[in-house]
């Protein structure tokens, strides 16, 4: 039996019909031609040679020339020039051709082209800072008036809708150019310039010139004419470190594009030229030549109907811009204004850093510049009193952090440190200092809204701002089953200031003149769970309170900033409702609007209680522990804070307007650890950190009456 084969014939044998087997699927039949069929193909094709053999005898040219004598024979005829002439056209258009097959725009834009710098209002919408490695901000075409877009148009290229992207007497300068050996020449349309500036360099040759024409082309041929003026205006160079005509508004006249008229329109259209023969800022010569070109430019919009003659008539006088440029690199105080509002922007806009990073970013901030230059000058005069120098022991590491709420939550000011270029570490942000006895209306809220429980099992009792507790110094902190005991077995005792005997007093009269003992111990009466819930929701942060041991009461573990403590007495302020600081008020990119996730007003407590703390607060600035700053503002609330370690002094207080908190304390910034105050500034010991604040919180208030 012979084995199957795939079911075909047995391999290498006739079948039982006496054919072959089929050959395998990878092997090529060898067709072979009738020699008759080949004989007749190679005759034909010896035919067809011979026909046109004549004609191409005609064709090769008869060089030298036959039946010529001396220079003729030489002498191309004019049937050798034509046919050359024609070769060396079909030859350039081919190259033409193929070249402009071949050649494709560029993916990536030049980096200038496509970076943009972030820029920051103050809340009166000035502007404050810049960020960025590019000065340029992208404006949409329709935001940008028609008439400054005729100015451009009427300058630079009046036939920029009708033309192909490239100018053919451009083009012909440029060849003439370099036939002659003279320099590349311009006179390049919009388009031309717009992919110059965006995908190539700045070179003047003929291989760039000829790149350029070629994506002109292509560039006209794919892109609406719209978008090309668009980009074109976003990227050109306009003088003053800026890109783009949005940020030449800024650096020139103040304003945003959309505001500019014709007239500013034409000035701003002449940079285009040059900017450093235009600028006036930069002589009497480009003053001069300024005006002839605004002349001359309003003329041609006339001429090219983007204007009026009677609207031009009305152009007399030269639109001066400003002397000055954009604000530049945030420094000094902007600083730590700029790295707040970035850090709000990016959270609550929900932006990526790597998207922030490209720039093109508006944010218009909370920030008051009044305020912001009355706080610093607080500041800077209660800093004249230290010297590092002279006092090393006492002075040196010495650091004031400040911050302003509104009663809606808009960060109003804030004193960062001496400049953010040389300390980036914001001491108004920091999270490193106890915040002492200025934590205790907090807890004291906190026994006004939930009660307290001295009996376990018992149900919690309502308790009043005359409830009284035992001021005395060395009073043992006690508990539903008796003294407190600390982890190494001793009995918790609390001390005053001073180590001062108050007696019986009120709550109200223990927060107004900060007397420890009655705090210490009505914390543990609240539930120190109760009173760290309380100051969540009145808005300082987890992260910045400490254990729950007896001494949270008095703020001597929990570490909140400034800003944070700020906003948190302007909860009393707002009747109980809280709205967390913030830094932004609104971010738009390029003129489209991001949006945000604003805080909302939460109630942190019942407006009663509330109003039953600030009276405490007013007793306190009044004839209290802060009575030094009753006479600055008339109404105004507020608490001094110390620690027990003498390492912080705080001053928080409520007015009208807003809420500020200013902490004085000192602390090396290489291990965060903090230091006592005892002789800062010369004091005398036993002076405690808090009147600092108090008087430095004066100053501000009085400057922004």
């Amino acid at each position: 039996m012979v084995p199957d084969n795939g079911g075909g014939a047995p391999s290498g044998r006739r079948g039982s019909s006496g054919s072959r087997r089929k050959p395998r699927a990878t092997a090529r039949r060898r067709i072979t031609l009738p020699p008759a069929l080949v004989a007749a193909a190679t005759s034909a094709a010896t035919r067809a040679v011979a026909a046109a053999r004549p004609w191409l005898r005609r064709l090769r040219p008869a060089y030298p020339r036959p039946g010529r004598t001396g220079w003729r024979r030489w002498a191309p005829s004019w049937r050798q020039w034509l046919g050359a002439c024609l070769y060396a056209f079909t030859g350039m258009v081919g190259f033409v051709a193929i070249a402009y097959a071949t050649t494709d725009i560029p993916d990536d834009l030049n980096s200038f082209a496509k970076q943009q710098d972030n820029i920051y209002y103050w809340a009166d919408g000035s502007t404050m800072a810049r960020t960025g490695w590019v000065s340029r901000q992208e404006m949409p075409l329709d935001k940008v008036p028609p008439k400054v877009q005729g100015a451009v148009l009427a300058a630079e290229n009046a036939s920029f809708y009708s033309d192909p992207g490239v100018s053919p007497s451009g083009v012909l300068r440029a060849v003439r150019a370099a036939v002659t050996g003279g320099e590349t020449q311009g006179g390049s349309t919009i388009t031309q310039q717009y992919v110059k500036n965006a995908y190539l360099s700045q070179e003047r040759t003929l291989s760039r010139k000829f790149t350029e024409l070629l994506l002109a082309v292509k560039l006209d041929n794919q892109k609406p004419k719209k978008q090309i003026l668009q980009d074109y205006l976003n990227t050109s160079w306009f003088g003053r470190g800026t890109y783009g005509i949005q940020r030449a508004s800024q650096a020139y006249y103040g304003k945003d594009v959309s505001q500019l008229n014709a007239s500013e329109g034409a000035f701003l259209a002449s940079l285009l030229k040059g900017a450093g023969l235009f600028d006036p800022a930069l002589g009497k010569e480009n003053r001069e030549r300024a005006v002839e070109r605004w002349s001359w430019i309003l003329d041609r919009m006339v001429a090219t109907g983007q204007i009026s003659a009677a609207e031009r008539a009305t152009y007399k006088t030269f639109p001066e811009p400003s002397g000055t440029s954009l604000s530049g690199t945030p420094g000094a105080q902007t600083g730590y204004l700029v790295e707040l509002a970035k850090q709000y922007a990016v959270k609550s806009g929900h932006i990526k850093d790597s998207d922030f990073d490209l720039g093109g970013y508006q944010v218009y901030t909370t920030f008051d510049q009044s305020r912001m230059t009355a706080l610093t000058a607080a500041v800077q005069n209660a800093q004249k009193g230290f010297d590092a120098e002279k006092r090393p022991d006492t002075d040196k590491h010495a650091k004031i952090g400040a911050a302003s709420v509104a009663p809606d939550g808009r960060l109003l000011a804030v004193y960062g440190g001496p400049d953010y270029l040389k300390q980036g570490f914001n001491e108004s942000n920091a999270t490193t200092i106890p915040a002492g006895s200025a934590f205790t209306p907090l807890v004291y809220a906190a026994g006004l809204e939930e009660g307290v429980l001295r009996t376990r099992g018992k149900a919690r009792t309502p308790l009043s701002p005359t409830a009284t507790y035992d001021g005395n110094d060395q009073v043992t902190v006690q508990t539903p089953e008796g003294p407190y005991w600390d982890r190494s077995g001793k009995v918790v005792k609390g001390r005053n200031d001073g180590g001062r005997n108050w007696g019986q007093v009120t709550l109200r009269q223990a927060v107004a003149d900060s007397v420890n003992t009655p705090m210490l111990q009505l914390g543990l009466d609240v539930g120190l769970d109760r009173a760290e819930a309380f100051a969540e929701r009145s808005g300082l942060l987890a992260s910045s309170l400490g254990p729950r041991i007896p001494t949270f009461a008095l703020g001597e573990n929990s570490t909140p900033s400034a800003i944070r403590m700020a906003g948190a007495y302007e909860t009393f302020a707002a009747d109980g409702m809280h709205t967390d600081p913030y830094s932004v008020r609104s971010v738009s990119r390029n003129g489209a609007a991001v949006p945000i996730d604003p805080p909302k007003p939460v109630r942190a407590m019942s407006a009663k209680t509330a109003r039953t703390v600030t009276e405490a607060l007013r007793d306190a600035v009044t004839e209290g522990s802060a009575k030094t700053a009753g006479k600055t503002r008339p109404g105004a609330a507020g608490k001094t804070g110390t620690t027990a370690a003498n390492t912080a002094g705080w001053f928080v207080a409520n007015t009208g307007q807003e809420s500020t908190a200013v902490v004085v304390y000192r602390m090396s910034l290489t291990d965060l650890i903090p230091l006592p105050l005892t002789g800062l500034g010369g004091d005398a010991p036993g002076t405690p950190g808090s009147e600092r604040a108090v008087r430095l919180w004066a100053d501000y208030v009085k400057a922004v009456k």
